[in-house]
C-alpha cells in the first residue's frame, strides 16, 4: 500500500485509532462528530441519535454494525467514523456504500481520507465473502455543499453517477385537493399496515435507480426510527391493494435544531398497475394539507433528477422547486485498490 502525504500524516498522528464500533456507548459521540460536520458544511440536515440507534441495532447481510462500523479516536476520543452496507442495485451492480463523517476540528490531516481507506478495505474482504457475477463497486454520497468530500472522492478515483435534487415548497398557500381516482381511496393506517407499506414502496421503485436492503431487519430499522408516524401516512387503496403513497414525515429534533417547521414527503410512489391516473398529484396535496395542520411551514422530498416516471415534472408542478443538490459517486472496488 502507498500512502498519500495525506494519509500518511494520518497515520503519523500520536494515538490515533482507526476501531471496530464498541457499541451504543459510541453512539453520542458518532452523531455529535456527524452533525458537527453537517453544520460546518452549511447542509441543513441532522443526524438523529434515535435513528442511528434503530439503525445500529438490528442487523442484516447488508449491514451489521458489529463488522460495519469504523470509528477513528484520538487519545480516546472519537473523531471520525465510517459505516458501510451493500446492495444488489437495480443498474445491475454490486454496490459497497460507505456514510462517514469527520469532525471539522481535525480536517486536513488526513484521518478522513484513512476512514475512507479503511471502509474500502472493509468492503473488499465483505465482496470476497460473498462472490458474485456483477460489477462490484464502491459508492459514496456527495452533498454541493461539500467541497471537501468531493475533493476527497475525485481523489481517490470515485466519479459521479447519478444526480438527486432537493426540492421545497412553502406551505403558506395550498393546493385544492383533488379527488381521488376512481375506485381508490386513503384509509388511515396503523403500525399494522407497515410490511405491506414497505413491500408496496419497494415494488413501485423497482424500476428507478438505486438499491436498498429488503430484510426484515432494514424494515424494523425504519418503523424504530424517528419518522415512523403513519398518522402521516397517506395511503391509496384499492380494495385491500396498495396503489400508492406518500410517506410523510416530520424531524423534530433536527427541526429543533435548525430552527424549521419542516416536513417531508419521505417517499412518493405510485406501483405500476395504477400509474398515469392522476393519484400521484392527489396524494401529493393531501400530504400538504396534512403537514400544514402539524404546523410545518414548509415542505420538502428528495428526487432523482432522472426519474423515469417524470416526478421532476410532477413535483415542479405542485410548486416545489430545488434548493439542494447531491450526487452518487462509484469507483470500482478492486481486491487491492491501493496498487
Amino acid at each position: 500500500m502507498t500512502l498519500t502525504d495525506a494519509a500518511a500524516g494520518a497515520a503519523e498522528i500520536p494515538n490515533l485509532v482507526i476501531r471496530p464500533y464498541a457499541g451504543e456507548t459510541d453512539l453520542p459521540e458518532i452523531v455529535r462528530v456527524t452533525n458537527a460536520e453537517l453544520a460546518a458544511d452549511g447542509v441543513d440536515e441532522r443526524e438523529s441519535a434515535t435513528n442511528l440507534a434503530a439503525e445500529f441495532r438490528h442487523a442484516s447481510d447488508a449491514f451489521d454494525a458489529s463488522r460495519d462500523v469504523l470509528v477513528a479516536e484520538v487519545d480516546g476520543v472519537i473523531v471520525g467514523s465510517v459505516r458501510i452496507s451493500w446492495v444488489d442495485a437495480t443498474d445491475g451492480k454490486r454496490e459497497y456504500r460507505s456514510r462517514g463523517a469527520l469532525d471539522p476540528a481535525w480536517r486536513r490531516r488526513g484521518i478522513g481520507r484513512r476512514l475512507l481507506r479503511s471502509a474500502r478495505d472493509l468492503m473488499a474482504t465483505r465482496a470476497s465473502e460473498r462472490p458474485t457475477e456483477r460489477p462490484t463497486v464502491a459508492g459514496m454520497w456527495v452533498d454541493e455543499k461539500q467541497a471537501g468530500r468531493i475533493a476527497l472522492a475525485k481523489s481517490e478515483g470515485y466519479a459521479p453517477v447519478r444526480w438527486f435534487f432537493e426540492m421545497e415548497r412553502p406551505l403558506d398557500s395550498l393546493p385544492a385537493l383533488l379527488p381521488m381516482p376512481e375506485g381508490l381511496e386513503v384509509r388511515p393506517v396503523t403500525v399494522d399496515d407497515a410490511p405491506g407499506i414497505w413491500h408496496a414502496d419497494h415494488d413501485a421503485f423497482q424500476d428507478h435507480w438505486g438499491g436498498w436492503d429488503p430484510s426484515e431487519a432494514s424494515m424494523r430499522r425504519w418503523i424504530e426510527s424517528q419518522e415512523f408516524d403513519p398518522a402521516l401516512f397517506v395511503v391509496a387503496w384499492d380494495g385491500n391493494e396498495i396503489a400508492g403513497a406518500v410517506l410523510n414525515a416530520i424531524y423534530a429534533d433536527e427541526n429543533e435544531e435548525l430552527g424549521l417547521r419542516r416536513g417531508w414527503l419521505d417517499s412518493v410512489f405510485t406501483r405500476r398497475a395504477w400509474r398515469g391516473r392522476g393519484l400521484a398529484r392527489a396524494l401529493i396535496g393531501r400530504s400538504l394539507h396534512l403537514l400544514a395542520e402539524r404546523g410545518m411551514d414548509t415542505a420538502a422530498l428528495g428526487v432523482d433528477a432522472d426519474n423515469p416516471s417524470g416526478a421532476l415534472r410532477l413535483y415542479e408542478s405542485c410548486g416545489f422547486t430545488v434548493a439542494n443538490r447531491g450526487s452518487a459517486w462509484q469507483r470500482p472496488l478492486e481486491d487491492d485498490p491501493w496498487t
